[in-house]
């Protein structure tokens, strides 16, 4: 399965910024930028579209960002911890060294994501529709996946330690690669994914059996 990168990103052409949010309206629509070392906390920035563009070295803490779209964008060394994205868009998308612990994407659409190298401990994807996402050593301890569609999901080296997944198939996910200690999931969800036999072991409990 291909993840589809970022499209018609031209790096030479962007216009480099730190305080777009300063001047940024609703429902506007922003393309080609490269937003660098911005720091906010506590903002709320609705109903806007940002295209082919870079963000780099940002913080966006404690934020409500939701209903917002985002197309074509690489994420580097950001921290948006905290921060609301739902009912947020995110089209080819790269989270690259980012840390979204305990941020919210309720209701949100992923679609061609990568996360590589994050920090998403105690995200909430409740209802999220989640398709050609890929996920490579990034830690998910204590998320939520709540009644998601999950499609064409890639995890290398994920850790799900204490991951609860409720009324979300992982049917064709391939988890053997990942940790699960401790995983809250049902025989439905289980049923279907791809495990090592290490792993197996511990998720027979949920078929109430007891190796002795």
């Amino acid at each position: 399965m291909n993840i589809l990168k970022p499209q018609k990103i031209i790096f030479d052409k962007l216009i480099k910024t730190n305080n777009l949010l300063e001047s940024i309206e609703e429902a506007e629509k922003i393309s080609n930028i490269n937003l660098e070392s911005c720091k906010k906390d506590n903002i709320e920035l609705n109903d806007i579209t940002i295209e082919k563009s870079i963000i780099t070295n940002t913080e966006i803490i404690n934020s409500n960002l939701d209903k917002n779209t985002f197309i074509d964008i690489i994420f580097e060394n950001c921290n948006f911890s905290n921060t609301s994205f739902e009912n947020c868009a995110f089209i080819r998308c790269e989270f690259n060294n980012c840390k979204m612990a305990g941020g919210n994407f309720i209701e949100a659409m992923l679609y061609n994501v990568s996360f590589v190298e994050s920090n998403l401990n105690y995200i909430n994807f409740t209802t999220a529709s989640i398709e050609n996402v890929y996920i490579e050593n990034t830690v998910l301890r204590n998320s939520c996946f709540q009644e998601n569609k999950l499609k064409n999901i890639i995890l290398k080296n994920a850790d799900l330690t204490q991951a609860q997944f409720f009324k979300t198939s992982l049917s064709k996910i391939d988890l053997s690669e990942s940790i699960i200690d401790g995983i809250v999931l049902s025989v439905d969800d289980i049923k279907g994914a791809i495990i090592n036999e290490f792993q197996a072991v511990d998720l027979i409990s949920l078929l109430g059996v007891k190796v002795k």
